[in-house]
């Protein structure tokens, strides 16, 4: 079976693949222009994408949207939605770490607590939809630390480590990010065998 993921991010597309055992788990291949981002929530944002991409992929293919950032309790919950974009539309993930940091300075405790959240929806090949939820819970350190993964991984403590995301490495991630919990869970919400491959 395959489950083409509506991104082109090659990142994503393998942290799924490792968790749904007997799926290729492909990106996207196209030239259209991915749908803006106009969801207010990451669900409605995923949902949107999983839209773009099924009027994209031959029709026997599972199709899945996904949508996923940081909230930080400290900054009101944000970056959210706008997480890829929060030092700009045409951010690095260096400026948005950046700004993360400068935007955190001064504020210890409570205000670095954050958590990771990536939304899943899946559309069938018989127009089903189905969707799932993962987050990871953790805090932001005052430095990036680390040289796997990508986006803010480089801060994000997650609860009971030490290290960052990072630092842990992707081999970690493949099994414990938000986005592996969320591809369980979708797993599980369409029966399907889980497990690291």
């Amino acid at each position: 079976m395959r489950l083409v993921l509506a991104s082109r991010n090659y990142h994503k597309a393998r942290e799924l693949g490792a968790i749904l055992a007997g799926w290729d788990v492909l990106p996207l291949e196209t030239d259209a222009d991915p749908p803006e981002e106009t969801g207010s929530t990451f669900l409605e944002n995923a949902r949107l994408k999983a839209r773009f991409g099924r009027d994209h992929v031959v029709r026997v293919d599972w199709v899945c949207g996904e949508d996923s950032g940081l909230v930080v309790d400290g900054l009101g919950g944000e970056p959210d939605i706008r997480s890829a974009r929060f030092a700009g539309e045409d951010a690095t993930d260096a400026e948005n770490l950046d700004l993360l940091l400068a935007r955190l300075d001064g504020i210890a405790g409570d205000g670095r607590r954050a958590r990771y959240v990536c939304e899943l929806v899946a559309l069938g090949p018989d127009g089903r939809e189905v969707s799932a939820r993962g987050t990871l819970e953790g805090r932001i350190a005052t430095e990036a630390r680390g040289s796997e993964g990508f986006g803010y991984d480089p801060v994000f403590v997650p609860d009971g480590e030490k290290q960052t995301v990072a630092e842990l490495g992707d081999a970690w991630k493949s099994e414990s990010s938000h986005r592996a919990r969320a591809a369980r869970a979708l797993a599980d919400a369409l029966s399907l065998p889980r497990g690291l491959k």
